[in-house]
């Protein structure tokens, strides 16, 4: 999950709720089909008889994390893990990715799954005991529980062989972290060797561990890196200035809140399980304003973050607008866009359809409506979204009775590690009901 800026929780405990939600005990809801029961009963079984396998291996990859493009120890223990399940298994696709083909006993449609594998360059405080081996070098966005729990649903499924309807594809790709694994798995043929109909994948984030949360199109904010270019000759005041009239041109929140404070999409009251959530219907950049010059010109940076689509197109003019009304018509030279990445889409149906599946197998609280998008993060898989329906859950991680408290990218990240069990056994059922359906 590609980061922008950090957000630290020095506040957070007080408004967290005290209890999350842990689906370790929650029985199926019996189904009426024999045979669907059998099943969900199976994955549930074979989940916990693996759980503490994948909290090892989980901690294996903890311990000894890659950067992006450097993730070749994280392939080999994933291709092996694969192939002794007697997965079919291709490197070929982008650097060190790994496709894990699994085809069904019966035939039917085609599924992929979607972890990505690469670490993060800090050395943040991390209080577990099983910190990583490599300087300057952690799993401090969760891909660590990511790669658990696909190799979770892979065993499983396995093990389900003779009842699936079709083929599932677990993609294990590389470099999610500089926005570029991919663009280049797709850019490297993977859909003319795959080819699948649908695609899921997930995130572990802050909220309550065992809650996987989803929403219809979009999950995040859009992101976009703006660019002003001006003659030389202003001030280090006057662009200062400019800077800020900017941005609060721009700015535009809902109920007076802080989207920016990324503490507050667990509370109650204004988080994302809340339908007036301060987490939607905003626009607001990144605050101050890199400023540099070149060539005898001067240039102006920040990120901003919008959640309506239909909005973008308005905010280069009005940037232009504000420029001139402040007299800088004639050093005014450029605004443009210089970093606009896509952003996660769910698809409408197939989103309907897993809140289904999840919520008549496991019960209402399975899963959780999300009513906002968040900034400052992104994911690419979108672009694997842009070729094929899919969809990108939340997965809750955090354990607030414990403090422990799963804000990505940030100090003193930590996961719960019961969101393994929540994510194998859930997502194995989805993919299950998936494949039985046309």
């Amino acid at each position: 999950m590609k980061r922008l800026i950090l957000t630290l929780l020095c506040s957070a405990s007080s408004i967290l709720p005290a209890q999350g939600f842990n689906n370790k005990k929650e029985k199926a809801i019996p189904s009426k089909n024999l045979n669907e029961q059998t099943i969900h009963q199976s994955i549930q079984k074979e989940t916990d008889k693996i759980f503490n396998k994948l909290v090892n291996i989980r901690r294996d990859f903890h311990e000894n994390p890659e950067l992006s493009g450097k993730e070749k120890r994280t392939q080999e223990k994933i291709k092996k893990y694969l192939l002794d399940l007697g997965i079919e298994v291709q490197t070929e696709s982008y650097g060190h990715s790994v496709v894990g083909i699994l085809k069904g006993g019966k035939k039917g449609k085609k599924i992929a799954w979607r972890s990505d594998m690469d670490a993060l360059p800090n050395d943040y405080p991390d209080p577990e005991t099983f910190k990583s081996k490599i300087k300057g070098v952690q799993h401090g966005c969760g891909h660590d529980i990511h790669m658990a729990i696909g190799l979770g649903i892979a065993e499983v499924l396995a093990k389900n062989k003779q009842s699936l309807k079709g083929t599932v594809y677990f993609v294990f790709q590389p470099e999610e972290e500089t926005f570029k694994g991919a663009k280049e798995m797709l850019h490297n043929g993977l859909l003319s060797r795959i080819n699948p109909d649908e695609i899921y994948g997930l995130h572990v984030t802050a909220t309550p561990v065992g809650q996987i949360m989803v929403k219809s199109n979009e999950m995040f904010a859009y992101q976009k890196k703006i660019r002003i270019q001006l003659k030389n000759g202003l001030s280090e005041d006057e662009l200062n200035s400019l800077g800020k009239k900017i941005s609060n041109s721009l700015f535009r929140t809902s109920h007076g809140g802080k989207p920016w404070e990324l503490q507050s999409i667990v509370d109650p009251k204004i988080g994302l399980t809340n339908p007036d959530t301060i987490f939607k219907d905003y626009l607001f950049t990144d605050g101050k304003f890199n400023m540099y010059s070149k060539n005898n010109e001067s240039f102006l940076e920040t990120y901003l973050y919008e959640t309506n689509v239909s909005h973008l197109e308005k905010i280069i003019p009005t940037i232009q607008k504000v420029i001139e009304d402040n007299g800088y018509k004639d050093q005014f030279l450029s605004v443009s866009f210089v970093q606009e990445n896509p952003t996660i889409i769910n698809d409408e149906r197939l989103t309907r359809s897993a809140t289904e599946i999840l919520q008549n197998l496991y019960g209402k609280n399975a899963i959780a409506p999300d009513y906002g998008q968040v900034p400052f993060f992104n994911d690419d898989f979108s672009y694997f979204q842009e070729k094929i329906p899919g969809v990108y859950f939340f997965l809750g991680g955090s354990n607030f009775e414990k403090d422990v408290i799963a804000m990505n990218h940030s100090p003193n990240f930590q996961v719960d590690e019961e969101s393994i069990r929540t994510g194998v056994k859930s997502f194995s059922s989805l993919i299950v009901e998936r494949l039985n359906r046309n």
